[in-house]
């Protein structure tokens, strides 16, 4: 039983503490979940976009970080009593993780805190929101990246000579993913659309609803529910529409009426004009016309051009269907009939008799 506890205290103790400092790492790791967690619980109740944020993204970083360190001083620990040269890789590898660990720290901060200001009740813009973030990611794995591999020995002044020369080869190779790459970052800059805009374009088959914008591609669902997605190059290509954007609907119309209600037409214009003016839905500030227009083959025709007040594709085709339901109830309480296509035929008094006569067979 001495000998066994002389083994013990004398030769193997650097196996203990070893494992020693494993278990506190333990410890450690437990305490620090359980009081980040309640921290965090309380921070959502909390009107700052930022605590919570800070709180939600630090527990698992910080167990890697805790774990790697306690792992690679349990390897100091055995290199120094061993002299075994494979635990000096430990301290480099630390280092990395480290970094790596505070890397994805930095992320998870980012994206929750994205998600924090697009759920919350202001109203921020979801593209510009996406698009710093996706920057603030990406330079935060840049910069990890780098240190990196300054930690584990290679020089950075040649990494990015190599990638210098490098960069033109690649450059050439991937010219279509570089040009979608600039034509996504101009649409961020540009903002011609956003998230939940509906776009379309003059030049191509393009119309539908913006679901996603990407770094390579955006993505658009069109009016049949079909995806379709958009190499970010096309838009410094084409004209875009935005009708999201638009401040007014428009509508013009084109009304006949008969050639026997000509004297009846000025009246009919003018309480079409008063009646438009009134109309809570149409807005007085733009242009408003209501004018006689021409003699067309079987009518008297008048056009109205006037703009709604409300943008919204459904309430609109509601306002203009009660406007023009308005201008037939005028035309009939003056008397008067909408015009439609009718042909006369002449004939000549010899065609009358021939036509008059009995057939004499």
């Amino acid at each position: 039983m001495l000998e066994l506890q002389d083994f013990i205290s004398k030769e193997n103790t650097y196996i203990f503490q070893a494992f020693f400092v494993i278990f506190l790492a333990l410890i450690a790791d437990l305490i620090q979940k359980f009081v980040f967690k309640r921290l965090a619980k309380k921070a959502e109740k909390t009107k700052n976009k930022w605590d919570d944020a800070v709180l939600f993204s630090i527990p698992r970083p910080l167990s890697v970080i805790i774990w790697v360190s306690s792992i690679a001083f349990s390897a100091e620990i055995f290199q120094k009593e061993t002299g075994a040269v494979i635990f000096e890789a430990f301290d480099p590898l630390r280092s990395a993780i480290v970094i790596a660990s505070l890397a994805w720290f930095l992320i998870r901060f980012i994206k929750r805190t994205e998600k924090n200001y697009l759920t919350s009740d202001e109203d921020y813009d979801p593209t510009t929101m996406d698009a710093i973030s996706k920057l603030a990611r990406i330079s935060a794995g840049i910069t990890a990246a780098l240190m990196i591999l300054q930690t584990l020995g290679l020089s950075i002044s040649g990494v990015l000579a190599f990638g210098g020369v490098g960069g033109i080869a690649i450059g050439f190779a991937a010219k279509d993913l570089l040009s979608n790459f600039f034509g996504g970052l101009f649409v961020y800059l540009d903002r011609p659309f956003a998230v939940g805009d509906w776009v379309r374009s003059p030049d191509r088959e393009i119309e539908g609803t913006v679901e996603n914008i990407g770094w390579r591609v955006t993505r658009i669902r069109t009016f049949d529910k079909r995806p379709l997605y958009i190499p970010n190059s096309i838009f410094s290509q084409i004209a875009v529409e935005n009708p999201s954007r638009m401040s007014n609907r428009r509508i013009k119309e084109t009304i006949g009426i008969r050639y026997d209600d000509a004297s009846k037409i000025e009246i009919i214009i003018s309480q079409v004009k008063e009646m438009l003016k009134d109309h809570p839905d149409i807005d007085p500030t733009k242009t408003l016309i209501v004018n006689f227009n021409c003699f067309a083959p079987s009518s008297l025709d008048f056009f109205i051009y006037t703009f709604t007040k409300t943008t919204d594709w459904i309430k609109f085709h509601e306002v203009k269907q009660k406007i023009l339901l308005q201008i037939i109830k005028i035309i009939e309480e003056n008397d008067a009939e909408i015009a439609f296509p009718t042909s006369t035929l002449h004939l000549s008094n010899q065609e009358l008799l021939n036509k008059a006569e009995p057939d004499s067979k």
